[in-house]
């Protein structure tokens, strides 16, 4: 009676709350606690690698350009969005609370739709980038001046920001009763909706239109883009042009089949077919792996963005040289062993 009592209780509680529970995706057994770390470690890396690549681009004067300038945008984009999600998972995880406030849950909404919405047209300008670049070298510098890049990247952000907004006036629009538990580790838009006790089939509509937008259009720029570039790049002459050009691509293309695969077969699936496990996993992957491998996949495969690191650490190197010896001279200075009273007193004494 006394366990009833305890159970209808906190059903009560869990009802009347307006918090969210997030049911996450990782429990407390041995295997779990392995993941957990690994995606804890997988988070690290992404940290470091964004940050370290915006601070490359910044501090060297060589990667002022169009492109890297675009490259430093998408590291900032992925730095926010596994931000968005990840620190919250783990504070849940860590204290055993799941609970989200609603505020929390709607600027989860924003930040995660916004930066989704601005990486997908943010990729697609990189497209355009690298096929003036490619196709027309020569007026390059006229078509992709530092305006335009600006203009192109700012519009990224308002578009994606455009997004944000409308996904949180439509959640925060709709009633929701009964069972406040969302099936995934982040407040993501179709598990809330599934929540909800009203009518959400207009606004799901609506949700398939503006993928269609920003996962569809941005998508068939890019095709044609890389379409035009890969002819320019089989008609060269030149085989360390080719080969550069090819490189550059590649590790571009990689980006965007990573991204824009998992997207679409997150959001334009119908409904009957999706099952919580699998939106968990592929959540996992472009919010929290995809954000990793982007820093890794253009240093890797960028001998410019190499050189740069390697001057900045040298330059780090030599200031720590430089300091230890400075550190040396003043102890040998000031405190050999036949002036140790002289230095120990003050200039007037002596």
């Amino acid at each position: 009676m006394q366990i009833k009592k305890i159970l209808v209780t906190e059903w009560e509680n869990q009802t009347l709350s307006p918090d969210f529970i997030l049911m996450g995706i990782f429990s407390h057994t041995p295997t779990h606690v392995f993941l957990f770390s690994l995606v804890l470690g997988i988070f690290t890396v992404a940290l470091l690698a964004n940050t370290l690549m915006v601070l490359l681009i910044r501090l060297d004067s060589r990667l002022h350009t169009p492109m890297y300038f675009l490259l430093s945008q998408l590291s900032l984009m992925d730095l926010m969005l596994i931000c968005t999600t990840v620190p919250k998972m783990t504070c849940n995880y860590l204290s055993g609370r799941k609970s989200i406030s609603v505020a929390g849950c709607e600027a989860q909404i924003f930040f995660y739709a916004s930066l989704f919405g601005a990486e997908c047209f943010l990729l697609a300008v990189m497209a355009y980038d690298r096929y003036v670049a490619i196709c027309y070298p020569l007026q390059y510098p006229s078509l992709m001046t530092w305006k335009v890049c600006g203009l192109m990247v700012a519009s990224s952000w308002i578009l994606g920001a455009f997004d944000g907004i409308v996904d949180v006036a439509a959640t925060l629009s709709f009633s929701y009763c009964g069972s406040r538990e969302i099936a995934q580790f982040f407040c993501d838009v179709p598990a809330l909706l599934r929540l909800s006790c009203t009518d959400t089939s207009t606004f799901e509509t609506l949700i398939f239109i503006c993928c269609v937008v920003m996962l569809l259009l941005p998508l068939s720029l890019i095709i044609i883009s890389y379409t035009r570039v890969i002819i320019a790049v089989i008609c060269m002459s030149s085989g360390e042009g080719r080969h550069k050009a090819f490189t550059t691509c590649t590790s571009h293309l990689t980006v965007v089949g990573m991204y824009y695969g998992a997207a679409m077969f997150m959001y334009m699936r119908p409904t009957s077919d999706r099952s919580p496990t699998q939106d968990k996993m592929v959540s996992a992957f472009y919010t929290i792996l995809t954000p990793t491998l982007n820093p890794l996949i253009y240093s890797l495969w960028n001998k410019d963005v190499a050189k740069a690191f390697k001057k900045i650490w040298k330059q780090m190197q030599t200031q720590q040289d430089c300091h230890v010896n400075m550190k040396e001279h003043i102890r040998v200075v000031f405190y050999r062993p036949g002036n140790s009273k002289d230095c120990q007193q003050p200039p007037e004494a002596r």
